[in-house]
């Protein structure tokens, strides 16, 4: 049976379309299960009923006209359960509807098992048998494990199809993929599809001007694999059987036979590029081999695969004309690096759309850095059929638009307009202070460093720097920076914000932040070696930091040190004495350092606890909310099929927040938030009412926040956190503080609110 699953997955996997998938479906299904009648009802979501859109058995000219009411016949009785239904007579059942189009009336064992994608029923696979019988345990397991791994295949096959569809329409048929907020803003523009090199699954199709051009650089590339080829097999005649080195004679003769060369040709003389022509054909070759009942012959589908693999390579090395820029370009990817996105001009960047990732990812935050709309997190995403699309991208909801209509552009145009109005509005509050109308001041501060290293920026806004992140330029280096280095760093971020303090970081890496020259690997990076770990670990690569550090304080006094995912004590006591080695170290020099305030990053739940000892040691806290709410609630924010469960405004969130400040306060010292949950308009009215002391966040999201704190006296938004800690449900809290915004005359900010 797990053989049986497995073919059936890779056949549904490599169909080229949703109803070739159905149909793959219920001929296997029909055959591994050994019944009458193989069917798939879908649910449509519009009309809110079950269509039958595939059946081995049935007639087929019933075939997407055979509708079923959402609570109707046995069908709508699995959906209603979630649950198999195993009936030995169907008909004798009160929920049973017979059918006649279908022509079912000889059938009586009946077993439906649901369709579910991310908790919602997508469809029903139902089997039926001419004779009286009940299915078996085996029989059922084995459809309830085939729909379970078939449900995330159609559910992108679905997206696939509605893209199609979409494409195909002239007129424009818009399709809507629903992710993640990721920053806020309307982006419309062309979308450009950027892919890690050497991975042939997510070339993207693109069409090509200049097919002879294309046909010449595939063919370089196979004559380069060729002679790679040859060489293999030169090299390792010495150490292997001659029967084993017919493997590299085989993959020889494909490249010099006409059926995957000439085939690829033929899909550049189509209109393909190059790349997007070789994936169509190593998948087709793939898809044969994959299904083919003999094992040695299956496992040859890896060959094939890798030989594509090789071809792109060496595709991939040949200088090819850069692809053209767009004024409004969304670039489009499964997932985004910074580098990708570094290399788009940003005059030319209008949005972002990754399929992975959530609000709190690397790319996001770059996003929110640099103000441009972003949706993040959308699982079945058919990203290579997106290239070169007009797509809008809705940063505030998290849903993007493929080829949409007139009407609906014009309605994001308007929200456009009617947010660039806002942000007029928003300007207004440039140079004035961050005060409550209760006479409370909040400072507002800015994190910085995410997105150029070198600290010049100048910004008339934000009362200083509360996170500088020194891994930056770390992260752009082959090496370890030396001491001189980021000494001229530190020193240019301190003078551009003297005499406002500046809070820098210490190195914070591991997780999803990979050093390229120190790489780190792990099962569970999040839980691993990370932070403050690698430091204390590497006592000769902190001390260089904090001696840069504290020379490139000298004459402006205006630093701050924060130690990041402290988790102990004896942590924090390792690190403090090590500061105190490099300052002692820099005075033998003669060196007029001033040691600074020292501060630590709350970002794991056993620091919440540990207030009152750390207190003892500290001279200010900063909640790191993205990894406190990641660890509380046990939630990886870059998973995006869990990134829905990512809530600040959580209830346990909001009392360990609660619970930091009040004991941070009883010992003098000031507590700040540094998250992403600081820039949220919602979140900050929360965080007023939890009596933080200041908030830090991008640029970008700063004016929102300050139209905030000006809006509302901070003993009314300690009323709302009461009201709010009555609640249960975190939907409830933001439902309530968005609430709150539009009443308050500022529903402009709700949608900024994740």
């Amino acid at each position: 049976m797990l053989d049986t699953l497995r073919r059936i997955v890779q056949e549904v996997n490599s169909a080229p379309d949703l109803q070739s998938a159905l149909d793959i479906i219920v001929a296997r299904v029909k055959i591994s299960v050994g019944v009458d009648v193989a069917s798939v009802y879908l649910l449509d979501a519009v009309n809110h009923d079950f269509v039958l859109r595939a059946t081995d058995g049935l007639r087929k000219d019933a075939i997407g006209k055979v509708r079923l009411g959402y609570h109707e016949g046995l069908v709508g009785m699995v959906c209603e359960r979630e649950e198999p239904v195993n009936l030995e007579d169907a008909p004798s059942h009160p929920r049973y509807l017979f059918v006649s189009e279908t022509g079912e009336n000889p059938y009586h064992g009946f077993l439906g098992v649901p369709i579910i994608q991310h908790g919602k029923v997508l469809g029903v696979l139902v089997v039926r048998q001419r004779q009286v019988r009940k299915f078996g345990d085996d029989e059922e397991a084995f459809l309830v494990t085939l729909a379970a791994q078939l449900a995330g295949a159609i559910s992108h096959a679905v997206a696939s199809g509605d893209i199609t569809s979409a494409l195909a329409h002239p007129a424009g048929i818009t399709t809507c993929l629903s992710g993640l907020p990721g920053s806020p803003g309307v982006a419309i523009g062309r979308a450009l599809v950027v892919y890690p090199p050497a991975n042939l699954l997510v070339i993207p199709d693109r069409t090509t001007s200049d097919p002879d051009g294309e046909v010449a650089i595939f063919e370089s590339a196979v004559a380069a694999v060729k002679d790679d080829l040859r060489d293999y097999a030169n090299r390792m005649s010495a150490v292997l059987p001659s029967e084993e080195l017919a493997l590299f004679d085989a993959l020889l003769l494909m490249l010099d036979g006409d059926s995957l060369v000439g085939e690829t040709v033929q899909r550049i003389r189509a209109g393909n590029w190059a790349p997007g022509a070789l994936r169509e054909t190593i998948t087709q070759h793939v898809r044969v081999f994959e299904t083919m009942e003999d094992s040695y012959l299956r496992e040859r589908a890896s060959d094939i695969h890798d030989l594509g693999r090789r071809i792109l390579t060496h595709m991939q090395s040949i200088p090819v004309a850069s692809v053209e820029l767009t004024e409004n370009t969304v670039l489009v990817g499964e997932d985004i690096s910074a580098s990708q996105l570094a290399e788009i001009p940003h005059q030319h960047l209008a949005g972002i759309v990754c399929a992975s990732g959530s609000s709190s990812s690397h790319v996001a935050i770059l996003a929110q850095a640099l103000g441009i709309p972003a949706v993040m997190g959308i699982k079945d995403m058919p990203v290579g059929r997106l290239d070169g699309q007009t797509i809008i991208a809705d940063g505030y909801r998290g849903d993007v638009y493929v080829n949409p209509t007139a009407l609906v552009r014009e309605e994001f145009e308007l929200l456009r307009s009617q947010e660039s109005e806002l942000t007029e509005l928003l300007r207004e509050m440039a140079g004035q202070p961050s005060i409550t109308p209760d006479g409370v001041e909040l400072p507002l501060y800015l994190n910085i460093g995410l997105v150029s290293g070198n600290g010049n920026e100048v910004h008339s806004e934000g009362d200083g720097v509360g996170l500088y992140r020194t891994e930056v330029p770390f992260l752009m280096q082959v090496r370890f920076p030396s001491e001189e280095e980021q000494l001229r760093i530190y020193r240019s971020a301190l003078k551009a914000f003297a005499p406002r303090p500046v809070n820098l970081r210490t190195l914070d890496v591991g997780g999803d932040k990979m050093l390229p020259y120190f790489p780190v690997y792990e099962d569970n990076p999040f839980l691993g070696w990370r932070g403050i770990r690698i430091s204390i670990d590497h006592p000769e690569i902190f001390l260089v930091q904090i001696r840069a550090m504290l020379r490139a304080s000298i004459g402006l006094n205006n630093l701050n040190i924060m130690l990041p995912m402290i988790s102990s004590v004896s942590e924090l006591d390792i690190a403090l004495t090590l500061i105190s080695q490099a300052h002692g170290e820099l005075l033998e020099d003669g060196m007029p350092v001033v040691r600074p305030a020292i501060g630590i990053m709350i970002e794991v739940p056993s620091a919440v606890y540990q207030i009152e000892a750390m207190a003892k040691r500290v001279d200010f806290f900063s909640i790191g909310t993205n990894d406190l709410t990641q660890y509380l609630l046990a939630v990886d924010r870059n998973n995006s099929r869990v990134a829905g469960l990512y809530q600040c405004l959580h209830p346990a969130v909001l009392r360990a927040i609660q619970q930091v400040v009040v004991q941070a306060h009883r010992f003098g010292k000031p507590v700040s938030v540094c998250g992403e949950m600081a820039g949220d308009p919602a979140a900050a009215l929360a965080l007023l009412g939890l009596r933080v002391n200041s908030l830090s966040m991008s640029v970008s999201n700063l004016p929102r926040v300050k139209w905030v704190i000006r809006s509302f006296a901070q003993s009314e938004a300690i009323d709302l956190l009461e009201q709010a800690l009555e609640l249960e449900e975190p939907r409830a809290i933001r439902a309530m503080y968005n609430n709150v915004l539009e009443l308050g005359g500022l529903g402009g900010l709700v949608r900024a609110g994740n």
